[in-house]
């Protein structure tokens, strides 16, 4: 019923675990704890800022021009690959050109018809503008807050636990946030380098769009396998359209096919490490499932929900390895 404004708390909360080690430096090197919490937020929220203003209308002017030209692309098919099915596959008749051009049409006046709804019902909402508002200043609020009173809100947790179980559950608190860490911050390193990779590397390949499907690629990482598929189809699929030379397809999908080696054999397994526990099938899982019940809300939930389920399950699995239910025997003291 309140999921529609959580975001703004959820993304507070992320931001506050994310900058606290920065936090906790500052203070070990003599700031105290209220100086290092508006030093990184600043500094966090402002580079923000900076890298939307310089980034954002670069890539909201290439995704316009992508949408644009995916009708002439959708019509230059005709004449691209019909020929090649024609010489694979023996005699093909021509699409006729009118029936491209109409169901190009058709397409493209039913996207424009249902982006035109999905606007308009978000403007008659009067919650829009509210969300907006919400996320843009209630974050840095959450954020800040949070992080200040951060080893407070932790201290005052556990002087909660039951004392016959503390040391447990905070050895279950601590590997759920390794896992975390681990994937979180390991896993946002991974993205902006390859995002930067992509960017860099398409647009020197003079691939048309390189902004938007570099960054996009690079981000889309974080979900295993179908991230990096999602990006280097369409990146390829515009090699494809652009370019009437083979040896300009075959550096686009080098890029690509160079990109997916070091995120797996170096990047990953470097900055996020193997020892987190989860499985990319279960974060897919997790983050399709977060998504279908709670939106996009759900989705930034998924990965840490998916990871301390994840412990908690090995948790109970051990325990029940150990037990006299599995053993047959009293367990060992």
């Amino acid at each position: 019923m309140i999921r529609s404004i959580l975001l703004p708390f959820v993304l507070g909360t992320f931001t506050a675990y994310f900058l606290d080690p920065a936090a906790d430096k500052l203070e070990k090197a003599g700031l105290s704890r209220g100086l290092s919490t508006i030093t990184i937020t600043a500094l966090f929220f402002l580079s923000i800022i900076v890298m939307s203003i310089l980034v954002i209308p670069v890539l909201a002017g290439q995704l316009s021009g992508l949408i644009t030209a995916l009708p002439a692309y959708i019509t230059e098919s005709e004449h691209k690959i019909v020929p090649l099915l024609d010489k694979w596959m023996g005699d093909v008749p021509l699409i006729d050109n009118d029936s491209i051009k109409s169901a190009v049409s058709n397409f493209s006046g039913f996207i424009v018809k249902i982006a035109g709804e999905f606007i308009t019902s978000l403007f008659q909402s009067g919650m829009a503008f509210v969300n907006l508002l919400s996320l843009i200043l209630i974050t840095p609020v959450v954020a800040f807050y949070l992080l200040d009173e951060w080893d407070r809100i932790i201290a005052r947790i556990d002087s909660w636990l039951p004392r016959q179980h503390a040391n447990t559950i905070r050895t279950q608190i601590s590997i759920i946030d390794q896992t975390l860490a681990g994937f979180l911050r390991g896993q946002l390193n991974v993205c902006v380098i390859l995002a930067a990779y992509y960017t860099l590397l398409l647009t020197i390949g003079g691939l048309h769009f390189s902004g938007v499907i570099g960054i996009a690629t690079g981000l889309l990482v974080i979900v295993p396998y179908a991230g990096w598929m999602l990006g280097a189809t369409v990146g390829m699929a515009v090699a494809f359209f652009q370019f009437d030379n083979l040896s300009s397809i075959s550096f686009i999908a080098g890029i690509f096919a160079f990109g997916m080696i070091i995120e797996g054999n170096y990047l990953t397994p470097t900055l996020v490490g193997k020892r987190i526990g989860l499985h990319p099938v279960w974060i897919i899982f997790g983050m399709l499932s977060g998504g279908a019940l709670f939106g996009l809300v759900g989705v930034l939930l998924a990965v840490p929900a998916s990871a301390v389920i994840g412990v908690l399950i090995r948790f109970a699995l051990e325990r029940y390895l150990q037990s006299e239910y599995y053993r047959g025997t009293p367990a060992p003291k």
